[in-house]
């Protein structure tokens, strides 16, 4: 074969006149093709045991070599011949028909080949892209399994070649249904002679326009033959299918991102498969599984699912794979595509779908949607993608709350179930709501608690001297039982009798040096010694939390850098509360739950301090204030943080009395809460690991404080 083919090009180069006796080269290997479909008698002999592939090969080869004869841009003749005899029509017809058996592989083999390897356009042809829109519609058809390999190294061509020049997208997409004769959009068109090369930017049609085309057949075109092997189970084609979608997307010209919106179903396929990958996952499914799931990549897919350890993850990893590949589409593509992408998704699965399961009062099913909004929240990044989310979830609303006022249900409900008799929903609903505080958008922090915030309303603004506050009077006999008397503690100041509280700082305004050292005695002496145990298990104290306070207030300033926040308070004299203040639902809701640390469970306490701790952690000094200030002048009827623990530790103190060996059993129950004993069973325990978590979270808070303050030397 090889001699025939070196005997042949020797020939060509030593006579002088090459291009002839290519070209007789080319059409006897042409003509020996289609002379194989006269002279054929067995019809199931495959292609690959005739001589076809080897003809196409050679074909190959000699247009590759005319090219390198001519100069660059310049067609020879075997090229003419190519366009001017259909040779690519043809070829795509019998690849159609399958005869014989293999052929359709051999001529995807082909097609690639010359697209790939002759430099001279070839696409803008009428005779080139119309045979290659008839075999991206068969791979659309999915009639070819077991060519996948062929057809997603076929897509990789086009693709890479429009890359190269994304004027092409618009003939690939070319709008007409050639396998059933159906227009499916109509493009601009010009008359040309079959084989002309086509204006920039117009499309060549040789019938007229018809009627629209039945909803229930979709066109397929390389949009749609890549969605299909993108769902390949050959990983390795699907990978490359996907890439090459990304590098679609992508294309910098605003014509071409315009195109693939309007003349594909882009945004629908790829919004479809995430809706039917969605509803795969098995209503079984446990939601702690849901949340347990390590954040899937849509690259390593196939791993995330290979271990089968619970029922579903299969389908689980499928889904969220997905969605992790459309969040990079989204991030890499042009902003037409971004935006129409973004909005199909909107519509079809945060509307379609995610909506109705998570308004619906089934307990489980609200478990079930709740846990996959979480996963859902977790897996997105991109900003569009992000912003869609947030804002569907919150509402767009950012003038302050009143109570009563629910103009976003959805919000108003997920919010609610915060405080659901169900622990298992407030729970899951708090794991929400902590993973939305850690991505990066200000909108969730504003929603959630800034926007009420803003107005400082929170503070007495009688007397409007601060710096004469002082400290308050020593009373060595108060033992913190009149504390319900006053519940939201509106002076502000702690009590000195649940420890060594410090000296208030004079004023309300952001922490200063000198000044954390006392915020952070404030926190760490509000529970009283006898409710203390960390220091009886040789645990070190605040500074075990200062690593992870850190971390975590690092995070919140790199997010919350872009936006703008101020770095101080606004005076007091520029805010002018419209209302009486009201904290808001969301913080209501949070405080609420801690006056009832002591009588909930030890997981739902864990979690609304986790909370607490992310939104004290953001670097707005409004937040800052409210939650980690203890010394604020509190208007009538208004708590901050620090005032709800206050009456905590005043219930506490109560009840602490009334429990024979408090200090021994909650001893006991904090080794066990360790694992450094085996649980048992006693009275109180709810009680006692509330006590635990109060001052791990006092701890915290402390941490935090001592972290977001300015440098000072050792406290």
């Amino acid at each position: 074969m090889l001699s025939r083919l070196g005997a042949l090009l020797q020939q060509a180069v030593e006579t002088r006149e090459p291009s002839v006796d290519l070209l007789e080269a080319f059409t006897e290997h042409w003509k020996g093709i289609t002379g194989y479909y006269l002279e054929a008698t067995d019809e199931s002999i495959p292609a690959r045991q005739t001589d076809i592939p080897w003809r196409l090969k050679q074909m190959l080869d000699i247009l590759v070599y005319e090219e390198k004869q001519h100069p660059a841009g310049e067609a020879g003749p075997c090229l003419e011949y190519l366009l001017q005899h259909k040779v690519l029509e043809t070829l795509s017809t019998l690849g159609k028909a399958e005869y014989p058996p293999g052929m359709r592989q051999q001529v995807l083999l082909f097609f690639s080949r010359v697209l790939g390897q002759v430099q001279h356009p070839l696409l803008h042809y009428l005779n080139v892209h119309r045979p290659v829109q008839k075999l991206l519609q068969l791979s659309g058809d999915r009639l070819s399994s077991g060519m996948e390999k062929e057809e997603v190294q076929f897509a990789a061509v086009l693709c890479t070649k429009i890359k190269q020049d994304p004027t092409l997208l618009a003939y690939i997409l070319e709008g007409k249904s050639i396998l059933n004769g159906r227009r499916a959009q109509e493009l601009p068109a010009s008359p040309v002679e079959e084989g002309a090369e086509h204006p920039s930017g117009t499309a060549a049609t040789a019938s007229p326009p018809q009627a629209e085309p039945s909803p229930p057949r979709r066109d397929s075109n390389l949009i749609t033959s890549l969605m299909g092997l993108c769902k390949s189970k050959k990983s390795r084609v699907s990978l490359k299918a996907r890439e090459n979608l990304l590098l679609l997307v992508g294309l910098a010209q605003e014509a071409a991102a315009a195109c693939l919106v309007r003349s594909s179903t882009l945004c629908q396929v790829l919004t479809e498969h995430l809706c039917d990958l969605y509803s795969a996952v098995p209503t079984c499914t446990d939601p702690a599984d849901v949340l347990a799931l390590e954040r899937v990549s849509w690259r390593s897919q196939g791993d995330a699912a290979g271990d089968g350890v619970f029922p579903g993850k299969e389908n689980l990893a499928a889904f969220f794979g997905w969605l992790d590949y459309l969040d990079e589409l989204v991030m890499g593509a042009h902003p037409v595509v971004a935006d129409a992408i973004t909005e199909a998704v909107e519509e079809k699965f945060f509307q379609g779908i995610l909506q109705p399961q998570l308004l619906q009062m089934s307990e489980l099913d609200v478990l079930s949607a709740t846990a996959m909004l979480t996963g859902t929240v977790r897996q997105i990044r991109s900003p569009p993608l992000l912003h869609c989310l947030v804002l569907f979830l919150l509402g767009s609303d950012r003038h302050p709350e009143t109570p009563g006022d629910t103009p976003h249900p959805l919000r108003t409900q997920l919010i609610d179930r915060c405080n659901h008799l169900s622990d298992e929903i407030s729970l899951a609903s708090l794991r929400l709501f902590e993973e939305l505080l850690r991505k990066p958008h200000e909108h969730v922090a504003h929603s959630l608690a800034l926007r009420n915030l803003q107005a400082r309303g929170y503070l007495q603004r009688s007397p409007p001297v601060p710096d004469e506050r002082g400290p308050p009077e020593p009373d060595p006999d108060e033992d913190g039982l009149d504390l319900e008397e006053d519940p939201y503690f509106t002076d502000g100041f702690p009590d000195a009798g649940f420890g060594s509280a410090k000296k208030p700082l004079p004023g309300s305004a952001p922490l200063g040096k000198g000044q954390v050292s006392e915020v952070v005695s404030s926190f760490l002496c509000l529970v009283p010694e006898e409710a203390k145990t960390s220091s009886c298990m040789e645990e070190g104290g605040y500074d075990t939390y200062v690593h992870d306070a850190l971390g975590m207030v690092q995070a919140c300033r790199a997010n919350a850098a872009p936006w703008g926040w101020p770095p101080a308070p606004r005076p007091l004299d520029a805010c002018y509360p419209e209302t009486a203040f009201y904290e808001g639902r969301f913080l209501k809701v949070l405080f609420d739950r801690m006056t009832r640390i002591l009588d909930q469970p030890y997981s739902l306490n864990l979690q609304v301090t986790s909370v607490l701790s992310h939104l004290a952690a953001f670097p707005h000094p409004h937040l800052h204030e409210y939650l980690l200030d203890p010394y604020l002048n509190l208007a009538p009827g208004c708590r901050s943080l620090f005032s709800v623990l206050i009456r905590v530790i005043g219930d506490l103190m109560q009840r602490l009395q009334r429990v024979p060996h408090f200090r021994a059993k909650l001893l006991l129950m904090r080794r066990q809460l360790m694992g450094l004993v085996p649980g048992e069973q006693m009275d109180h325990a709810m009680l006692f690991k509330g006590v635990v978590v109060l001052e791990e979270f006092c701890k915290e808070l402390a941490a935090i404080a001592l972290v977001k303050g300015p440098p000072e030397g050792p406290p």
